[in-house]
């Protein structure tokens, strides 16, 4: 069921991000296959990771940083709306395979942040944590609602991508050490996706709960 749900797209850039999906789609050549893009997607990920680990090194790593969260999305966003142009689908396999490159993606990529000048380890890996709970509470209610919600209000991957590429421009041109200002903005945002996640925890048990209200029935309780 959850594979077939239908995706509600209410992120920012759905709209746009949906148009030039489609026609780059339209002119990927007929040699590459949405798993290719997988594989480039992760590939990206991997690059992306590595390049902010290596700023230890030099800043100038966080300019490939931005260019591989690039690559990212291209594989990351294009591998599915391919298979749709080319009506190619496998729903399971697509369902299964993309969540399992997204989980390791995002360790990745954390990972990297953690290991770079600018972030606390253990705040990069609070956030990884944080990221794959509220991914893995996203693909729960595609199972129990029937729809799949990737966005959390208008924040979406995409979303997501482009602030760490606007994080890293602004850490690069910093004229100045920016470790500690870098350290409070993703704290901020880590408490922003808890309580994100708790509201999303606490609204589906609401929905649950009236879809499926508990009813007393004296002759089953016990002692």
């Amino acid at each position: 069921m959850a594979a077939d749900a239908p995706r509600e797209m209410t992120f920012l850039l759905a709209g746009v991000e949906r148009r030039v999906l489609r026609l780059l789609a339209e002119r990927v050549p007929r040699m590459l296959r949405s798993n290719h893009l997988t594989v480039l997607g992760t590939l990206g990920a991997v690059g992306a990771g590595t390049a902010y680990a290596l700023t230890t090194y030099d800043p100038a790593w966080l300019w490939v940083a931005s260019l591989m969260l690039g690559v990212n999305w291209v594989g990351d966003s294009l591998d599915g709306t391919l298979a749709r142009v080319r009506g190619t689908q496998r729903p399971k396999y697509g369902y299964y395979v993309d969540h399992v490159v997204d989980a390791f993606s995002t360790a990745v990529i954390g990972l990297g942040i953690g290991l770079s000048p600018y972030v606390d380890l253990g705040l990069a890996l609070g956030l990884v944590v944080v990221y794959l709970a509220l991914s893995i509470n996203v693909y729960l209610e595609s199972t129990v609602f029937g729809v799949f919600k990737i966005s959390y209000g208008r924040v979406g991957p995409t979303e997501v991508r482009l602030l760490l590429v606007l994080l890293n421009t602004m850490l690069a041109l910093a004229p100045f050490p920016v470790g500690v200002v870098a350290n409070w903005t993703l704290a901020v945002l880590l408490t922003g996706m808890v309580a994100l996640f708790v509201g999303r925890f606490a609204r589906n048990l609401y929905r649950l709960a009236k879809l499926e209200p508990q009813r007393f029935r004296w002759w089953e309780e016990r002692p």
